[in-house]
């Protein structure tokens, strides 16, 4: 559960969009809290390979692992 307080131009767009488009409030702010994380998992695991860089393959050597240079 989670509860948060929104500027009131905020709220009155989320409303309106949900009552044009028949979703629910909860259901926008899910999706936009969805795709946010989404983005910021990608930035923290770039970072971390950034920092923490690791073995890196060629194109050649993992068509070469895969055998698909046929």
């Amino acid at each position: 559960m989670l509860a948060i307080r929104l500027p009131e131009d905020i709220e009155t767009r989320l409303a309106a969009l949900a009552a044009k488009t028949g979703r629910t409030k909860t259901f926008y702010a899910k999706e936009a809290i969805l795709e946010y994380m989404d983005d910021m998992e990608d930035k923290y695991l770039a970072i971390n390979r950034l920092e923490n860089p690791s073995k890196r393959w060629t194109l050649d050597e993992l068509e070469q692992d895969l055998d698909l240079d046929r």
